[in-house]
């Protein structure tokens, strides 16, 4: 299973010091703005799945979701 498919904890979206994570009730995990986020780490250590990483330490098989994560916000 995916890092945060189906697991909506919100700890990231309050940890954020520039709201760049966002969502809807239709979808099954939060989304990060790669426009506006400032790469400043804060919601890393919060998320319960680990699932936040910077781009470069995104393992292969997870490289997908940066670009699902940068569509969401071209909808």
């Amino acid at each position: 299973m995916e890092p945060c498919i189906d697991v909506k904890d919100a700890s990231c979206v309050e940890a954020c010091p520039v709201d760049c994570i966002h969502t809807t009730d239709a979808d099954k995990m939060y989304f990060i703005d790669p426009d506006v986020c400032i790469e400043c780490g804060a919601c890393e250590p919060v998320c319960p799945v680990s699932a936040i990483r910077q781009d470069s330490d995104v393992p292969d098989e997870w490289k997908h979701y940066t670009q699902i994560n940068a569509d969401f916000f071209k909808r």
